[in-house]
């Protein structure tokens, strides 16, 4: 088995995340989108990621990663659960009220039935953080679950924070303003995203790529976010399922 160089590595993990698209992802971005379909995806990701991310990062924590990996968990956990770095209110609280600027209630999101493929999907993400090395639970959650499309440009090319004006015209052209009618005074969530995310995805590749060297690790890791991405689509297919999607 053969040891990959820091930019194969790189390379291999941006192609799963190349591949982190879900066929129905443009229905819940367009027009014709309905509140009913926003209110289960968004009951569904809350419960399986949005509200206890943190928790899990801990978990990793927990396991006693190198002093770097635990600072710069530590700083995503803390702003995950305080928003210390940005707005100074919880992720979870600012995703809270955007869904209450859609018209869904507070109260229906504190006891959410997930769907038998949700649950699975947070199961295995579980899994991850109580049972596996930290290495894989870290990779997994902070390139797979907190990463996009855009992360081969944001990492390869990174341009640094994005000015409240560019942030705003996001906003504006967000499919929740536009199509849903969701004003931007509800839109800290997507803000914040937009603020912190993008900024920190070379560090996070780095983190990862310094400490997977042996070629053990490596194919370990990158069968691990093949797997993310497997539990990932089954996780999507079961909510465009309740929805009455079906793939064209």
């Amino acid at each position: 088995m053969r040891t990959l160089s820091p930019d194969q590595f790189r390379a291999k993990l941006f192609d799963v995340l190349r591949r982190k698209h879900h066929w129905a992802t443009t229905h819940f971005t367009c027009q014709a989108t309905t509140k009913d379909h926003l209110h289960r995806l968004y009951h569904q990701e809350y419960v399986v990621y949005i509200r206890d991310f943190a928790v899990l990062l801990a978990r990793i924590i927990g396991k006693n990663p190198p002093w770097e990996v635990r600072r710069r968990l530590a700083t995503t956990i803390y702003e995950e659960e305080t928003g210390g770095l940005s707005f100074h209110q919880p992720h979870q609280e600012l995703f809270l009220q955007m869904m209450i600027g859609l018209g869904f209630d507070r109260s229906g999101f504190r006891d959410v039935k997930l769907l038998s493929s949700s649950r699975i999907y947070r199961e295995w993400l579980d899994h991850l953080c109580e049972e596996e090395d930290w290495l894989v639970g870290a990779t997994v959650l902070t390139v797979f679950v907190q990463g996009t499309l855009t992360d081969p440009e944001d990492v390869m090319n990174p341009k640094g924070p994005k000015d409240p004006a560019e942030i705003e015209d996001i906003i504006t052209k967000h499919p929740l303003v536009q199509y849903q009618g969701l004003s931007p005074k509800h839109m800290d969530y997507i803000r914040v995203q937009q603020l912190v995310e993008p900024v920190n995805r070379r560090a996070v590749y780095d983190m990862v790529i310094h400490h997977a060297v042996e070629a053990e690790q490596q194919q370990y890791v990158l069968q691990q976010m093949e797997e993310a991405l497997r539990q990932w689509t089954k996780y999507q297919d079961g909510i465009a399922r309740s929805c009455g999607l079906r793939q064209a």
